[in-house]
């Protein structure tokens, strides 16, 4: 049996996949049809419901958080050590944890902040940007 591919979504990615009219609701669409797994920690939770809330009305954001709670292809984590892998956005590093204690495959996200990760031997955090994550997600 092949391996799931296990992914982060910066908040970004997330925010972008939510309306059905945009280009990348394809995302959101294949987390809801246990495509892939997510991996999230209450703190990426938090910010997801805080960034989705700025766009949207709160009670859409809380059927998100909602959604995210239920799904059986989602998993919270817990980060027990701190990498400190982002100079640049240190909010960002809560994303790179999850990844790493979570052993996922990937962070999904068109952040360049990230882009440092590249130049980073131990541990080591594979990004990918959304047209790389479709190409991967429609491989399986």
């Amino acid at each position: 049996m092949k391996d799931r591919l296990k992914v982060v979504l910066d908040t970004n990615v997330l925010l972008v996949s939510i309306s059905s009219k945009s280009k990348y609701h394809w995302i959101f669409d294949f987390l809801i049809h246990d495509k892939f797994d997510l991996f999230i920690t209450n703190e990426i939770l938090n910010e997801y419901d805080e960034v989705i809330s700025r766009y949207y009305d709160n009670s859409v954001s809380r059927n998100i958080i909602n959604t995210l709670l239920i799904l059986p292809n989602v998993f919270k984590t817990d980060v027990y050590f701190n990498w400190n892998l982002i100079p640049n956005d240190f909010d960002d590093n809560k994303f790179v944890d999850c990844v790493i204690s979570s052993n996922s495959h990937l962070l999904v996200t068109n952040d360049k902040h990230f882009q440092v990760l590249n130049s980073v031997d131990f541990p080591k955090v594979k990004v990918a940007g959304v047209d790389e994550f479709e190409k991967l997600l429609n491989r399986e």
